[in-house]
C-alpha cells in the first residue's frame, strides 16, 4: 500500500472545506482506516472544488478551462499554489490514478454547464459514470484495489448514488432549470418537460418516474455488494455504510410517496449511526466472487484503471499433464540420442 505524505496544513484546509460543504463525506471519512483518510480527503476536496467552480462560479466556461489547466498541472507534478491542488497532486502520483478518471469527472461537469438532457437511462448512466462512477473507481484505487471486477462494482456504487441524488433533487433541480430524469420516461408518463421546469409540481405520474429510477439504483446497490466484500477488511465498513445510507435516502423518498418536488428526503444523524453499525458484520464475511461485467457506461473507466489480468495458477490436473508431457519429451529425446549413438 503506498504511503501518502502531505503538508498537514494542506490536509487541514481540505478538511475544513469538506466539513462546511460536504458534511456527509466528512462524517463518512471517519469510518475509513486512518491511512486512507488524508488521501480520500484530498481527492474529495478536489472533486468538491471542481463541482463548485461550475455550479457556483460567475463564469462557468472560464472555470471549466481553469479546471483542466489545474488537472494538467497536478499530473505534471507542478500543482497550482493551493492546498487542495498540492494535496491532490500527491494523491494521483502516489496511488497511480490514471488522468482519465478525474478528467471524466470534469467532462461530466461540463455537461452540466451545457444544460444537457438525457433521453434514455443509458444516456443518464453515461453522465452518472463521469460525475460519480469515476470517483468510485478512484476511491477503490486508494484502497489498493485494481482488478477489473472490483473496479466495476465500485463504479456501480457511484452510479447508484448519483441516481439516488437525481431522484432526491427533482424539485430543486427543476427550480434551477435542470432536468436529469430520462426524457423518454417522462414522455411515456405523459409529463411535459417545459411545464415541469416552468412550474415544478409533484404528480403521481412524476412519482412513478422517480420510483423507476430508484429501482435502477437498487439494482446497482445490490451489484455493488459483491465488490465491497472484495475490499480490504478495514475499508469495508466505511463503504458499506455509505451504500446503506444512500439506499436509505431512496427508502425515505419511497416513504414520502416518491415526492421529491415539495419535500427533500433526509436520513437523520441517529439513523446514519444505526446504518453504519449495521455494516459492521461485513468485516467478518469472506470475500466472494463479483460479477465481472461492468456497465457499458463505466467500462472505459475500468479499462483505464485495471491492471492486466494475471495468469491464473495451474490446476492440479494441468500440472500433472504438464509433468507427463515433459517426461514424454525426455523419453523421446533419450530414444533419439540412443539411435544416434548406435
Amino acid at each position: 500500500m503506498p504511503q501518502f505524505f502531505a503538508d498537514p496544513a494542506d490536509i487541514a484546509a481540505c478538511q475544513a472545506m469538506l466539513c462546511s460543504g460536504s458534511r456527509s463525506f466528512f462524517a463518512a471519512s471517519l469510518l475509513l482506516p486512518r491511512h486512507l483518510r488524508e488521501p480520500a480527503t484530498a481527492l474529495y476536496a478536489f472533486c468538491r472544488e471542481a463541482d463548485d467552480a461550475i455550479d457556483l462560479g460567475d463564469d462557468p466556461s472560464s472555470a471549466l478551462a481553469y479546471l483542466y489547466n489545474r488537472l494538467d498541472a497536478a499530473y505534471e507534478g507542478e500543482p497550482y499554489a493551493s492546498p487542495v491542488d498540492r494535496a491532490f497532486a500527491g494523491v494521483v502520483a502516489n496511488y497511480q490514478i490514471p488522468k482519465l478518471l478525474p478528467a471524466a469527472l470534469i467532462e461530466g461537469l461540463s455537461w452540466d454547464l451545457q444544460g444537457r438532457r438525457y433521453e434514455t437511462l443509458a444516456d443518464l448512466a453515461d453522465y452518472a459514470a463521469r460525475v460519480a462512477g469515476a470517483v468510485g473507481v478512484m476511491m477503490a484505487l486508494l484502497m489498493g484495489v485494481r482488478d477489473a471486477e472490483s473496479l466495476a462494482r465500485a463504479a456501480d456504487l457511484g452510479v447508484a448514488m448519483q441516481f439516488t441524488n437525481i431522484a432526491r433533487d427533482v424539485g430543486e433541480d427543476a427550480r434551477a432549470g435542470r432536468l436529469f430524469l430520462p426524457q423518454r420516461w417522462l414522455a411515456e408518463a405523459g409529463i411535459d418537460e417545459s411545464a415541469l421546469l416552468a412550474t415544478p409540481q409533484f404528480s403521481s405520474a412524476l412519482g412513478l418516474v422517480v420510483k423507476r429510477l430508484l429501482a435502477e439504483a437498487d439494482i446497482l446497490y445490490k451489484r455493488a455488494y459483491a465488490g465491497i466484500l472484495r475490499l480490504p477488511l478495514d475499508c469495508r465498513i466505511g463503504i458499506a455504510a455509505a451504500r446503506k445510507i444512500y439506499a436509505a435516502i431512496g427508502a425515505d423518498i419511497a416513504a414520502g410517496g416518491y415526492n421529491s418536488v415539495t419535500r427533500r428526503a433526509r436520513v437523520s444523524g441517529y439513523r446514519k449511526l444505526a446504518l453504519a453499525a449495521s455494516a459492521l458484520p461485513m468485516m467478518l464475511i469472506s470475500t466472494r466472487q463479483a460479477d465481472a461485467v461492468a456497465l457499458p457506461a463505466t467500462q472505459y473507466l475500468v479499462d483505464a484503471a485495471a491492471l492486466p489480468t494475471m495468469e491464473k495458477p495451474n490446476s492440479g490436473v494441468t500440472i500433472l499433464l504438464d509433468i507427463f508431457e515433459r517426461l514424454e519429451r525426455s523419453q523421446r529425446e533419450a530414444v533419439r540420442n540412443q539411435r544416434r549413438l548406435a
